[in-house]
């Protein structure tokens, strides 16, 4: 005896049959795969669209059944749940599996293998060309069709590339679904779903036609114009208008929809390639329906007439506009239902029926990994320490387009290295040019708001970036080696914008200047902490420079440039050298320091750290249009100047009433969530943008936004009372950081 096959649906076991799709075997149950509307069966709606396997947007239609299939239905409104199960190993592999992907060259490649496919495919053979047949119903379904023409496909193994010369697009015709109140109900068939279904043995109890009848299949025929459909969740009658005007009401379980065809020819539309034609109902041109004068237009957004009235009351008059506003054809089935009405709407207000717009691939919702099939690419750079931070047990996590350590298991011990003792950090990847020639003083002048020509050589200056509206887009350090050669850096997230941005300015201004982009061939690491000069001595800088200045040295017998820096707010040097050596160097630092207490901090404990000094991290602390007067750092900028990028903007705003600060704030306790918004006399005034509660101070340091004057003194922060004070919270005289 065999045991009988099921799937999952709801969380509810279904028997299912030999061939039965998801869809059908749910049907088979007395229930709808979706929530309502008219069934195809052929996939050219998105009414039996439900999460399958775990993937959403699935055409139950077109997925066959099989054993322990789970399957669940989206909700009645919005979107599907979020999938669960996301890893908790960032640098682990993705928990989904990966798709398998053929790659393939065909000669002649017809889609759809029903009566004008197979003639295609004959001619072509006649000929003497090699042709290939894609159907969904053999398990291949075409997705997209790309330049080339390239045809992306759908298989039971994974996906199919299949670049071809030419290809034939039989993909028949789709039916017309009907659009009028009540057409979400349950119940609703077009007449190929109706025959399906009764050659499949199902009771479609009484059932009658609207339109024409499918054959073969016991109904009533109902003559005269659909007016609207009647029930609570499943149609129980059908109203019609005769033609001397009265209307008629017809009591049924199941409505049959003859309401005439419409090409279907989404792929077609994908692509202008000449190489691409259509055969077939594909290619024919069907009547309109009647213009729609009632109910929902598209079922998968919800648009309704309604919502096309109004925007052609509004001046919306071109399809593509209308699409765009109104999410009419933007859905899951990408028009299949709703552009025979879209057009007809347009076609009765101008006399002219639009052309069907412009398909995206692809046709059908694919996942990402299946969209990616064949293509691993980590987006994400990573220094040359990437694995000397895992041999250490580093948490990696991605910042500013790279890969870097978290933590390495505690960020408060790493945290106390830096204050207390000694720590190491893989800043290679900040960003680092060398601008030198004769006009480089000239150009860092025009770009930076500070003075560039008085940075006497060895030594450094913080700088910030602005562009034309004064608004800051990056910030980093000028370090001049020579009378016309600087070495620049900026932050890891805005090293790449920095660099064109110099190089285009340069170029505008036809100066004789050389950019060198060194992030990638320079590593760097950063040795902080109390002892790190002691450190550095054990391992030949006898002669360490001074806080902002710089000198070119052997580390453990590797050139580095040592830049006496501080992000960190103690004694910190950078060592910039090449990364080829900067395994060499970090294991020596490590070995080196080991009775001092050394540890290699990550970015968790150096965000704590640089908060406590109240340092900025753009893009995180600031926003796009934030100026150097709402940062609080007009000390960086020398309006005496004659001209830098931004100045015009900065005097023409110089005069006007501004109600935008970034503040300190400090409260007993944990510190609130970055985003927290802050509160005075009960309105919302700010928000955090950096939180963090520090070891040092025994208190709560944030940095945030005060967005409306008169600034207040006292605030409100999760619920609990903060004070706005100026930063740097730790060390506000810099005293260890120069030390």
């Amino acid at each position: 005896m065999t045991a009988e096959r099921r799937i999952v649906v709801d969380d509810r076991p279904m028997a299912f049959r030999d061939g039965e799709s998801v869809a059908v075997a749910v049907l088979r149950t007395g229930e709808h795969p979706g929530h309502g509307g008219t069934l195809c069966l052929a996939g050219d709606c998105g009414n039996c669209v439900a999460e399958v396997g775990g993937v959403a947007w699935v055409r139950t239609c077109q997925t066959p059944a099989r054993p322990g299939m789970v399957v669940r239905r989206h909700p009645p409104t919005g979107g599907p749940r979020l999938p669960a199960g996301a890893q908790a190993e960032a640098m682990g592999e993705p928990w989904a599996p990966r798709v398998h992907v053929q790659r393939e060259q065909a000669d002649l490649v017809v889609i759809g293998a029903g009566d004008s496919g197979r003639a295609a495919a004959a001619d072509a053979t006649r000929d003497g060309r090699r042709v290939t047949v894609l159907d969904a119903g053999a398990g291949v379904e075409v997705v997209g069709i790309y330049a080339g023409p390239t045809i992306v496909a759908r298989t039971g193994e994974g996906m199919l590339h299949l670049h071809a010369h030419e290809v034939v697009v039989a993909t028949g015709a789709a039916e017309i679904q009907p659009v009028c109140p009540g057409n979400g109900l349950r119940g609703l068939l077009t007449g190929r779903a109706a025959e399906r279904l009764y050659a499949a043995g199902m009771d479609l109890g009484t059932a009658v036609a609207i339109g024409t009848a499918p054959d073969g299949v016991p109904c009533t025929g109902l003559a005269g114009r659909l007016v609207r459909f009647e029930g609570d969740d499943r149609v129980s009658a059908v109203v019609t208008l005769d033609d001397d005007g009265a209307q008629r009401r017809t009591a049924c379980d199941t409505a049959i929809l003859g309401l005439g065809r419409t090409p279907r020819d989404l792929l077609a539309r994908m692509t202008g390639h000449p190489a691409v034609r259509v055969a077939g109902s594909a290619a024919r041109t069907f009547d309109l329906p009647p213009p729609p004068a009632e109910g929902v237009v598209c079922p998968c957004t919800g648009s309704t007439v309604e919502d096309l009235e109004s925007l052609w009351e509004r001046g919306f008059r071109e399809l593509e506009l209308i699409k765009r506003s109104s999410l009419v054809g933007v859905g899951t089935c990408q028009g299949g239902a709703c552009l025979p009405h879209l057009r007809a709407f347009i076609a009765d207000r101008t006399g002219q029926a639009p052309e069907p717009f412009t398909a995206r691939p692809a046709s059908r919702q694919i996942t990402l990994g299946e969209a990616a099939a064949g293509v691993h690419v980590d987006a994400f750079r990573r220094t040359a320490l990437h694995d000397e931070h895992l041999a250490l047990g580093a948490r990696m996590d991605r910042f500013g387009g790279w890969w870097r350590p978290w933590h390495y298991g505690d960020h408060l011990a790493e945290y106390r290295a830096v204050r207390e003792a000694v720590s190491v950090g893989d800043v290679s990847t900040l960003g680092k040019l060398v601008v030198s020639g004769p006009d480089a003083v000239e150009a860092l002048e025009r770009l930076y708001p500070s003075r560039v020509a008085d940075i006497r050589e060895g030594r450094s200056r913080y700088v910030l970036l602005l562009n034309e509206r004064g608004h800051l887009i990056d910030d980093g350090m000028v370090l001049r080696e020579a009378e016309h050669r600087f070495v620049l850096t900026f932050t890891s997230a805005g090293a790449g914008n920095a660099e064109a941005w110099l190089r285009d300015w340069i170029k505008i201004w036809g100066l004789r200047v050389h950019v060198l982009d060194r992030t990638m061939s320079l590593a760097a690491i950063n040795v902080t902490g109390p002892l790190a000069t002691d450190l550095l001595g054990r391992l030949g800088l006898a002669q360490p420079p001074a806080f902002l200045r710089h000198v070119h040295a052997d580390v453990a017998g590797v050139p580095c440039h040592v830049m006496r820096l501080s992000f960190t707010g103690e004694v910190s040097y950078e060592l910039h050298h090449p990364v080829d050596r900067a395994v060499e160097l970090w294991r020596v630092l490590l070995a080196a320091g080991h009775d001092l207490g050394i540890a290699p901090h990550g970015l968790q404990a150096l965000q704590g750290l640089r908060l406590e000094k109240g340092h900025v991290i753009v893009g995180m602390d600031s926003e796009l249009d934030s100026t150097p007067r709402r940062l609080g750092m007009d000390w960086a900028v020398r309006m005496d100047k004659p001209e830098f990028v931004g100045r015009a903007a900065l005097e023409r705003t110089a005069g006007l009433p501004d109600a935008r600060r970034l503040a300190g704030f400090t409260m007993p306790g944990p510190a609130p969530a970055e985003g927290s918004p802050v509160t005075s006399a009960g309105e919302i005034v700010g928000h955090v943008s950096s939180s963090f509660t520090s070891p040092v101070l025994g208190r709560a340091v944030m940095l945030g936004w005060l967005k409306r004057s008169p600034f207040p003194t006292e605030v409100e922060i999760d619920g609990r009372p903060a004070s706005v004070v100026s930063p740097p919270f730790y060390d506000p005289e810099g005293a260890r950081a120069r030390a």
